[in-house]
């Protein structure tokens, strides 16, 4: 499990703006998905999905503007099984959900400024 929260998006609908010479590609077993990390600091960027290789997997963390906080929830899969291995009758096996709630401490901090 990598811990960064991806969201879909069409192979089109990707830009990168910057920095796409850092970027270095790696694959494993299947060798179908592309997964995309930076060669400076080695955060995951995106990958081309191997359950629809017409997505893009991005890191939420990645895109300008946009925190994994924003989220009211992350659904997240147990990492283990790929819904492709089974076929297509697989279900994604969901592991539980993810929760942001700003400590109340943080809260107060944003409105005593």
């Amino acid at each position: 499990m990598r811990g960064a929260v991806a969201v879909s998006a069409e192979l089109d609908g990707v830009r990168i703006l910057s920095g796409e010479g850092s970027l270095a590609e790696y694959q494993f077993n299947t060798k179908t998905a592309k997964h995309y990390f930076c060669l400076t600091c080695g955060i995951y960027t995106h990958h081309q999905r191997r359950s629809n290789p017409r997505q893009f997997g991005v890191n939420v963390a990645c895109i300008e503007g946009v925190s994994p906080f924003d989220l009211p929830e992350v659904l997240v899969n147990d990492g283990v099984h790929h819904p492709s291995d089974a076929g297509a009758s697989a279900k994604p096996r969901l592991a539980g959900v993810l929760r942001y709630e700003a400590s109340r401490d943080y809260a107060q901090s944003l409105f005593s400024r």
